[in-house]
C-alpha cells in the first residue's frame, strides 16, 4: 500500500532527506532568518522504524545507513539526497490533501525508510547527533520539526482539555435569550457576536477555572498565575482583535490585570508567557500529567516556505524562546466541538461560557 500523507507528515522526510543532503543545519534569528555565522555540523540521524532502528551517518561526501551496532547495510552519495529532497519539495508544493508521491517512497524503501512518521511518543518528530562548534561536543538532541509548506503550525492543539470556563455575570438571561445567542452563526465573527450580545444584556465574562485538572495543574506547576494569565489573553483577544501572543502580552503589561509592582518594569507577563510557550513546544500536553521534563530537549527544527531549514537549538534559549513568542498567535477553533464559545445552563443555576485555547505559529 501506498505511503500517504499532508504537506506536514511529508515534510518530516523531507527534512531528512535535505540534513543529510546538506550535513549541517544553519540556526535562525527571531524573523526566521538564517544567521550565516552559525551552523551544526550534523554527525548522525537516528531513526526508529516498525522493522527496526536505523542510523544515518554522515561520513565524508557520503550517508552510511547502518544498523545500530554499527553494521553498514547502504552507503550513497550526500548529493543523491539532496536531488531527492528537491524532488520531494517540488511535489509537497504542487499536492494538496492527503497524497502519495511513488517516486520518492522507491528512494525511502532504498534506504530502510518505510514510514512517513518516526515511531515517537512524544513532541520529538527527529534525533540528530549534533557537533557544537562552540563547546568541541556532540550530542544527540531531539527536534520536533515545524513545516510552513502547509498551514500552520499547532503549537498547542485545541481540545475540551483547553476550555477556559468563564462566570456569566451581571445579567439573568431567560431560556429564548441563551438559544437565541448561541444560535448566532456568523461565519467569521460567531464568537464575538455571542460575546458581544452577553455584554448587550449587561453582562460579562469573569474567569471560573480550568475545565481540565491535568491541563490546570500542568500551568499551575509552570506559574500559578497561568491560568488567569491565559484567560486575560483570551478576553482580550475578543475585544481587540489582536491574536498574536507578542501584542497581547504588551496590552496587558498595561493594563496589569493580575496588579503586579511594575516600579521596575519587569515584564511578568512576557516572562511567563515565554515559559508557557517553550514549555508546550517542547515537552507538555494539555491532557496529559507532565513531570517538567523536554522531551523534544532539542529544540524546534522549521522548513520554510522555500524548503530552507533553520534550527532554533535550546541551548539558546534566548533565541528560541523569542522566536515562539512573536511568531505565536491564538487561533479559535470550531464553535461546534468542545463546548466552545456556547452558554451553559450549570445544574446550580449559574451560566458558563467557554473560551477554548489554541496556539499556532505563522
Amino acid at each position: 500500500m501506498a505511503l500517504t500523507g499532508n504537506k506536514g507528515e511529508w515534510s518530516e522526510i523531507y527534512t531528512l532527506l535535505k540534513l543529510l543532503g546538506e550535513g549541517k543545519v544553519y540556526a535562525g534569528d527571531q524573523n526566521l532568518n538564517k544567521i550565516q555565522s552559525l551552523f551544526y555540523p550534523i554527525i548522525m540521524i537516528l531513526r526508529q522504524e516498525k522493522d527496526g532502528n536505523f542510523n544515518y551517518k554522515l561520513q565524508d561526501k557520503d550517508v552510511v545507513i547502518q544498523t545500530p551496532e554499527g553494521e553498514e547495510l547502504l552507503r550513497i552519495q550526500a548529493s543523491v539526497f539532496l536531488v531527492e529532497a528537491e524532488d520531494l519539495l517540488k511535489a509537497i508544493n504542487e499536492n494538496d490533501g492527503s497524497f502519495a508521491i511513488p517516486q520518492i517512497e522507491i528512494f525511502m524503501s532504498r534506504i530502510h525508510c518505510h514510514s512517513l512518521k518516526a515511531k515517537s511518543a512524544d513532541k520529538t518528530d527527529i534525533r540528530i547527533i549534533l557537533h557544537d562548534r562552540r563547546t568541541n561536543m556532540n550530542s544527540e538532541m531531539g527536534f520536533s520539526i515545524k513545516s510552513q509548506l502547509g498551514g500552520d503550525s499547532t503549537l498547542l492543539n485545541a481540545s475540551k482539555a483547553t476550555n477556559f470556563n468563564f462566570k456569566i455575570e451581571g445579567v439573568s438571561l431567560s431560556t429564548d435569550d441563551i438559544n437565541r445567542i448561541n444560535s448566532l452563526d456568523s461565519k467569521r465573527n460567531k464568537v464575538i457576536d455571542r460575546v458581544n450580545a452577553i455584554k448587550n444584556k449587561g453582562g460579562r465574562l469573569v474567569f471560573d477555572k480550568v475545565d481540565n485538572f491535568t491541563f490546570r495543574n500542568n500551568l499551575i506547576m509552570l506559574d500559578g498565575d497561568l491560568p488567569a494569565i491565559i484567560a486575560h489573553l483570551l478576553l482580550e483577544q475578543l475585544d481587540s482583535g489582536v491574536s498574536t501572543l507578542k501584542e497581547l502580552a504588551d496590552v496587558i503589561t498595561k493594563t496589569n490585570p493580575l496588579g503586579y509592582d511594575t516600579k521596575q518594569s519587569s515584564p511578568f507577563y512576557a516572562y511567563k508567557i515565554k515559559h508557557l510557550l517553550t514549555s508546550a513546544a517542547l515537552g507538555m500536553m494539555p491532557a496529559t500529567a507532565w513531570d517538567g521534563k523536554f522531551d523534544a530537549n532539542g529544540g524546534y527544527l522549521v522548513v520554510k516556505k522555500d524548503g530552507e531549514i533553520l534550527c532554533y537549538h535550546f541551548y539558546d534559549r534566548n533565541r528560541f524562546e523569542d522566536f515562539l513568542f512573536l511568531n505565536a498567535y491564538l487561533e479559535r477553533s470550531s464553535t461546534t466541538r468542545h463546548e466552545y464559545a456556547s452558554i451553559i445552563k450549570e445544574n446550580d443555576g449559574t451560566l458558563s461560557f467557554k473560551l477554548n485555547f489554541q496556539v499556532r505559529l505563522r
